[in-house]
């Protein structure tokens, strides 16, 4: 299975500032080395996590070190109270077809 680059943000957002949070957010355009990008929000809108792709821990550096990229922290500043990240590698994980579990 082909080794993913993946960097995982979980940020904690003031209560009630979802919408206002996820303009700041989003980059204005697609960041070089980025494959793909997903966001998940719990329930009660107040928990962020967003899992992006990379093709390589280089690409990812990169664009964390990018003039843009302080410009998007820096417009989240306000909303976030709290936040954890931490970049990875991993693959896919084969899950076994056809069996079935005992009932």
């Amino acid at each position: 299975m082909e080794e993913q680059f993946v960097w995982v943000t979980t940020r904690r957002i003031r209560p009630g500032t979802l919408e206002d949070f996820e303009k700041a957010w989003r980059p204005a355009g697609q960041p070089q080395g980025m494959r793909r990008a997903f966001a998940y929000w719990s329930e009660d809108g107040q928990e962020i996590t967003g899992v992006s792709f990379w093709d390589s821990k280089e690409a990812c550096d990169s664009w964390r070190a990018s003039e843009p990229e302080a410009q998007r922290r820096t417009a989240m500043a306000p909303y976030v109270v709290e936040e954890g990240e931490g970049f990875y590698r991993g693959r896919e994980l084969a899950i076994p077809t056809g069996t079935s579990t005992p009932g």
